[in-house]
């Protein structure tokens, strides 16, 4: 019988939430995978969470670091494929944003550079509604928008905006061997491959169903579902329908955090907060600190609705329902916390 060599694919930060649902998808749909990891140290329990659905999984890992050359090319040489996860996400404003998006523009540059130096076929690169939905007022927002960032959007959202620019001018100054796609999540939830609480998301939740949070600003969020998040990656390699396409995969329609709250109140999480924090108040104490002028911000953008149109005819998109996605979280968070 013949050997059917599997296609590599080289996801970078493997022990992050999308990149470890990432890693779960590739390897059921039969792919190799090499996980790039900042600390080698991890490897042994990463492989852990996917060996208890086979004693045999093509899972290997390597030594990457945004902000270094060293080790790209030689990740990058056997694989086919190139997912592009690894950016840093923090809820809390740094002191300097540069923290942010240094790794964030840098990295990407370095993950095309190596792709297109080793013949990858494709690249799959994680963006965000965050490059597309704010510093403007776009009451439905398409593929075609982009964030303001000459506006107050803050650190993280200004470190994807410029990591995206900066992925499709290399694209368009480049000679370059493989087309991109570039996935735009909403808020990201649903449940936890790690036992660890930890990413902007899932630390958020917890907190929310732990009473840390007394009320909530006014806030909307579009949602998504990480495992179909995972799928739109993994699914866009062979889809040459999407090749230098950006892909919004988030909620139609923004949802108020307080209807988060309430949902996860519905499933039994009674702590989760009940009441908004005054608009007035947020607007005061954005005055001297930076985290709620971010605050301020969001509340001002409002509520706005997504096109999914393109989304919807490219692939085969039915996403997980909301209150699913935080059953299955929660239970997850759950599961650890005990």
């Amino acid at each position: 019988m013949m050997d059917i060599k599997k296609e590599k694919v080289l996801v970078t930060g493997a022990s992050g939430y999308i990149a470890l649902h990432c890693i779960s998808e590739l390897l059921k749909q039969g792919y190799k995978v090499k996980g790039s990891l900042r600390d080698m140290n991890q490897a042994n329990k990463i492989r852990d969470y996917f060996i208890l659905d086979s004693d045999e999984i093509d899972l290997e890992f390597c030594k990457l670091n945004l902000l270094n050359d060293e080790g790209w090319d030689e990740a990058a040489r056997d694989c086919d494929y190139l997912i592009h996860v690894a950016s840093p996400f923090i809820i809390e404003e740094p002191r300097n944003e540069k923290e942010l998006i240094q790794p964030a523009l840098e990295g990407t540059l370095r993950a095309l550079k190596a792709a297109n130096r080793n013949d990858i076929k494709k690249v799959v690169l994680t963006s965000s509604m965050a490059s597309v939905a704010y510093g403007h007022k776009a009451e439905i927002c398409n593929n075609n928008n982009w964030t303001d960032i000459s506006k107050n959007v803050g650190a993280y959202v200004r470190s994807k905006t410029k990591a995206e620019k900066a992925a499709w001018e290399y694209l368009k100054d480049n000679s370059v061997s493989f087309p991109m796609t570039t996935i735009h999540p909403g808020m990201v939830f649903g449940p936890l491959i790690s036992n660890e609480i930890r990413g902007a998301s899932v630390s958020l939740i917890s907190n929310m169903i732990n009473g840390k949070f007394p009320a909530l600003p006014e806030i909307f969020f579009t949602v998504v579902d990480v495992r179909d998040i995972a799928k739109l990656h993994v699914n866009s390699l062979k889809n040459q329908n999407s090749d230098n396409k950006r892909i919004l995969a988030t909620s139609k329609n923004g949802i108020p955090f307080l209807e988060i709250s309430k949902i996860l109140r519905n499933l039994g999480f009674e702590k989760s907060p009940k009441n908004l924090i005054p608009n007035q108040v947020i607007n005061s104490l954005a005055a001297f600190n930076k985290d709620m002028r971010i605050t301020a911000s969001m509340i001002q953008r409002g509520y706005y609705e997504v096109d999914l149109s393109e989304t919807h005819s490219i692939y085969d998109w039915h996403p997980i329902p909301i209150e699913k996605t935080l059953e299955d979280m929660t239970n997850s968070i759950q599961k650890i916390i005990k």
